[in-house]
């Protein structure tokens, strides 16, 4: 028996209740000693059971078999060679601007697991602190395999093809210009409506992402927290010969699992998955002169152990309206403290003229200069600015994180890395007069 749902709750860390069969969840307390339906009753802990209130995030899952049950785990391969992984390398990290290609769709069957390609990160699981950052290419289904990573969150930004994310506790269906977000720890496969698959995956070994206060903005802009939906309970009552991949710090190990682990009937709590369409995100802008700095885009942040300081930054440069008067309105050329892996969704970049193409990704390290290419600053510096600059059809983003992000040496040795991204600036002039 199979029961599916594309129903979702809307709203960011609520405490949702939601059951497919009547009568699911008990009334009163958490664990009775026998629950409806025959099932078992489990909890998800995300967070310490001592954490504050308003960061505590458990979810009581009621479900037909308890996640305990499966076969003893081994490497998910013999010689433990995996493009999906931790290693960040120990070594030198070139300070050089680096850009890539989009990663190449897969020619062999290829699931969402086994497309994964590790480009940069750092931190890790045994720290709790960090990020990796991959990218994915996909043209199979996950057939009846079921993955979870035990190493941190998982915030999927589709590129190409939609994703059905079928997890414990519900179905997420996601397309470009949406995002995913998998609670670390939570099962789930992944299947292709469109047959191929692309995009891009920012792993948080940190605190739970959640949304940024808002300050002088004030109660609305940016992400609205009612926009963010999670599922409704659905369930897999199935048995078979299945594999249960999991990564367990920074590895991938796979087991023997007789039955679907997506089987939870019902459950209530705040930590689930959940998906957000970023065509959704209330731009906040400049109405009178200069570029504001990129913090105004920002979607959903890790925390840091320093106030105002992030593990990890989402930030989104959406379509949006630029009137700032005697002001140059792209990106201005900077340095930061903190180091930038963008991405690209769907159209251009206002910020480069050519070379960035959607599915391409760029970072540029702590105190690495960067910004306009030669071509955009000239168009920008003799731009009419008695009208708005209207920017359409686009959608980039940009994960940042207060540590330096090191790239994997299968990213830096890639086919698909640019090796002459540096040229896009050798066509600035000397422009001083004095």
């Amino acid at each position: 028996m199979s029961i599916r749902s594309n129903g979702y709750q809307s709203g960011f860390g609520n405490e949702f209740a939601t059951e497919a069969l009547k009568g699911t969840l008990p009334v009163g307390r958490n664990s009775p000693q026998r629950v409806a339906h025959g099932l078992y009753a489990e909890q998800l802990s995300g967070t310490a059971f001592t954490a504050p209130r308003s960061e505590n995030r458990r979810s009581w899952l009621y479900r037909i078999r308890p996640a305990a049950m499966h076969g003893s785990f081994s490497r998910y391969r013999a010689d433990d060679v995996a493009t999906f992984h931790n290693d960040f390398c120990d070594g030198p990290v070139s300070p050089d601007q680096l850009r890539w290609n989009p990663l190449p769709l897969p020619e062999a069957p290829t699931d969402f697991v086994d497309g994964l390609f590790t480009m940069a990160g750092n931190g890790g699981p045994a720290a709790q602190t960090g990020i990796g950052v991959h990218v994915y290419a996909a043209n199979r289904d996950m057939d009846g395999r079921f993955f979870y990573d035990a190493d941190g969150e998982l915030l999927i930004v589709p590129q190409q093809g939609r994703l059905h994310i079928a997890t414990e506790m519900g179905v997420l269906e996601v397309e470009p210009q949406e995002i995913a977000v998998i609670p670390r720890g939570v099962r789930f496969a992944v299947s292709l409506p469109d047959g191929e698959a692309r995009g891009y995956v920012c792993e948080n070994f940190g605190a739970i992402l959640r949304l940024p206060d808002l300050g002088p903005i004030g109660s609305n802009g940016l992400a609205n927290p009612r926009d963010f939906l999670a599922p409704h309970a659905a369930y897999e009552d199935r048995e078979g010969d299945f594999e249960l991949v999991a990564k367990f710090q920074g590895h991938l190990w796979r087991a023997y699992i007789g039955h679907s682990p997506l089987d939870v009937v019902g459950w209530h709590g705040n930590y689930a998955p959940y998906k957000y369409d970023l065509r959704r995100f209330n731009t906040i802008g400049s109405i009178s002169f200069d570029h504001p700095d990129p913090s105004i885009f920002l979607v959903l942040h890790s925390a840091s152990d320093t106030p105002g300081t992030s593990n990890l930054d989402f930030v989104i440069f959406p379509p949006r309206i630029l009137a700032m008067q005697d002001t140059f309105r792209p990106p201005w050329f900077h340095r930061n403290i903190a180091s930038e892996f963008m991405g690209l969704v769907h159209g251009a970049y206002d910020a480069k003229a050519e070379g960035f193409a959607p599915g391409g990704c760029s970072l540029h390290n702590s105190m690495t200069g960067h910004g306009p290419d030669a071509a955009t600053f000239e168009k920008a510096s003799s731009a009419d600015l008695s009208k708005p600059d209207v920017i359409t059809d686009t959608m980039a983003f940009m994960f940042e994180s207060r540590a330096v992000i090191r790239p994997t040496v299968q990213a830096f040795d890639a086919v698909h890395r640019q090796r002459d991204y540096q040229a896009c600036w050798a066509g600035l002039r000397k422009h001083f007069t004095g």
